[in-house]
Parts: C-alpha cells; sequence; structure tokens
C-alpha cells in the first residue's frame, strides 16, 4: 500500500513537471514531495547523457545508482522499441529483498527513487 502510494506519487509528480517543461524548480519541488514519503531513502535525477544533477544520496551512492540505471534504461527502452517499435518505456520498478527502485524515464531525464520496501507507514 505505502509502495503503490509512492509510485503513483513518483509517477504524477514527473509527468507534472514534463508538462510544465521540466523546469529545474519543478525537478526540485517534486523532489521535495517524494521525499516527504515514509520509506524513500534516495532521489537522484539524471540527464539524458547519465550524468546526475540533483541527488539527495552521498557522492559514492549518487555514481553508482546513476551510472547503472541509465544503463538498465537505456536497455530497458531498447527491448521495448525491439517489440513494438511503435512504443517507448515510461516506467520501471524493481525490487529487491531490500530495496524498491522506481525509474522514470523522460527525453531529457530520468527520475530514479530509492525506498525501503519494508518500512510501511
Amino acid at each position: 500500500p505505502s509502495q503503490d502510494m509512492i509510485y503513483k506519487t513518483v509517477q504524477f509528480d514527473f509527468k507534472l513537471a514534463q508538462n510544465r517543461g521540466g523546469k529545474m524548480a519543478d525537478v526540485e519541488e517534486t523532489i521535495k514531495r517524494i521525499q516527504t514519503h515514509k520509506g524513500v531513502l534516495g532521489v537522484v535525477v539524471v540527464n539524458s547523457s547519465g550524468a546526475a544533477i540533483k541527488s539527495t544520496l552521498d557522492a559514492e551512492q549518487t555514481a553508482k545508482y546513476s551510472g547503472l540505471l541509465t544503463q538498465l534504461t537505456g536497455k530497458a527502452r531498447s527491448i521495448i522499441r525491439e517489440l513494438d517499435a511503435t512504443n517507448d518505456l515510461t516506467f520501471v520498478r524493481i525490487r529487491s529483498k531490500k530495496h524498491e527502485i522506481m525509474i522514470a524515464p523522460d527525453k531529457d531525464y530520468i527520475l530514479i527513487v530509492i525506498q525501503d520496501p519494508n518500512n510501511e507507514q
């Protein structure tokens, strides 16, 4: 339940920022709103070349998450397009024993949210 609420918030906030032109002020507001949810461990915004432009994680974790998840997002997008050339990737959600990672890719940015799925509200 709490994971679904964060998931929906991430989707809604990211779409809102996209519709407003993806201005940095909107991105900052989105990050702040997402961070208010219990269980959120970090938020990273990555540009189209894979460089983190905003993060709530330390430098080492930011580099690790942004590098690996940019690659994963690119591969997932390629798979979706190979299956159907008219389709595109809109969201990736990965859950492990320790974390849940939500990735909202866009043309210019990738929003990454890391949360503890065992931290219930």
